[in-house]
């Protein structure tokens, strides 16, 4: 058993919540991703996925790609070069 826990804190900070806005447009098309993934799982067990579904997909990937590409140079100027 633990005896020594962590504090836990009551609210997120100014610089964390500042990070979370500044990662929000690659969270949002991470969570696009998941659920173009989760439509796949789901049409697996009801004939296979369609083409619409294989294009939701991609396009989500795609979006991925670019939220972490522009999260990485806006949180590191130096690499927007």
């Amino acid at each position: 058993m633990r005896t020594h826990l962590a504090p836990i804190a009551a609210e997120p900070t100014a610089v964390d919540l500042a990070a979370i806005d500044a990662e929000w447009p690659l969270i949002a098309a991470e969570l696009d991703m998941l659920d173009a993934e989760i439509t796949l799982i789901y049409a697996e067990d009801h004939g296979g996925p369609s083409p619409l579904d294989w294009r939701r997909l991609r396009r989500a990937e795609s979006r991925v790609t670019r939220a972490a590409i522009d999260t990485a140079t806006r949180i590191d100027p130096r690499r927007a070069a």
